[in-house]
């Protein structure tokens, strides 16, 4: 009977050594693999019947790269997400579709191997993986993104003392993102006139608020920072042959868009709560 070939996947060197020794004890035939870069280059040049990856390697949420790529490239693979952290569980969850399971450090080596073996002795179907576009992915689940925006700006210090209900908050935001994400789709590199207009009206809305120009930058840093939190827990489901040029673009065009509302802002006659 021919050994299982599993890849192990971390940045840290004695866990590498560690787990990689204690499974090759237990009849598997293990390669590892310090970075993404090494992870990738293995799995085109060599058949796995495992993967077990780090969720962080270098960077977090790296593992959702290496899973990706394993079931695009081989598909029938078993796959496993090895995380430190149980509170990642709902990202984890959102992915589940695609990961056959996920460790917790450190992992029960025993209850690993048995595991193991039951998921290789019943592998599911090979499912095939619809993939698409960042912007179209963001505007399928745009109240959701937005709704975990709200959660991320209610922490801001500065932010949460502007007493505004959900609804004065998101203001234009919703269709402003839309309208970068419609550019980005339809391959243009410039803000459309409507999106624009919207953002200069979104300035003005904010100068009324009561806001200053840079929270107008805060909440737009926030934004962005959960669109990129958004798309590393749907990474599965993105083409990543367009994900960086896609992910350059959009972050180009809010960053227009936050440029005309701050012009806005900064055309309005100044108050004593402004100053």
């Amino acid at each position: 009977m021919a050994p299982i070939k599993l890849l192990f996947v971390d940045d840290e060197s004695a866990i590498r050594l560690t787990l990689a020794a204690i499974l090759e004890q237990e009849g598997f035939e293990v390669k590892t693999a310090a970075s993404v870069r090494e992870a990738i280059e293995l799995i085109n040049k060599e058949a796995f019947d495992v993967l077990i990856s780090d969720l962080n390697i270098g960077q977090p949420g790296d593992g959702f790269t290496v899973v990706s790529v394993m079931r695009r490239v081989q598909p029938d693979a078993v796959t496993l997400i090895l995380t430190g952290y149980p509170d990642f569980e709902s990202a984890l969850r959102a992915i589940r579709s695609q990961v056959d399971d996920y460790l917790t450090k450190p992992a029960d080596i025993q209850s690993l191997v048995a595991d193991l073996k039951h998921k290789l002795q019943n592998r599911r179907p090979i499912r095939q993986v619809v993939v698409r576009r960042s912007p179209e992915l963001i505007l399928d689940n745009l109240l959701e993104l937005l709704q975990h925006w709200l959660v991320a700006v209610a922490k801001d210090e500065q932010l949460r003392k502007l007493p505004l209900d959900t609804k004065e908050r998101i203001n234009n935001l919703s269709e402003i993102l839309a309208g970068v994400c419609g550019q980005v789709m339809n391959g243009s590199a410039t803000l459309d006139e409507a999106t624009a207009r919207l953002a200069a009206e979104h300035g003005v809305s904010r100068f009324d608020a009561g806001y200053r120009a840079e929270l107008i930058l805060a909440e737009s840093r926030w934004l962005q920072r959960q669109i990129g939190h958004f798309l590393q827990q749907n990474l599965l489901a993105i083409d990543l042959s367009t994900l960086i040029p896609d992910v350059m673009s959009i972050v180009d065009l809010l960053t227009v868009a936050t440029e005309e509302s701050i012009r806005s802002f900064n055309t309005q006659v100044p108050s004593p709560q402004h100053l």
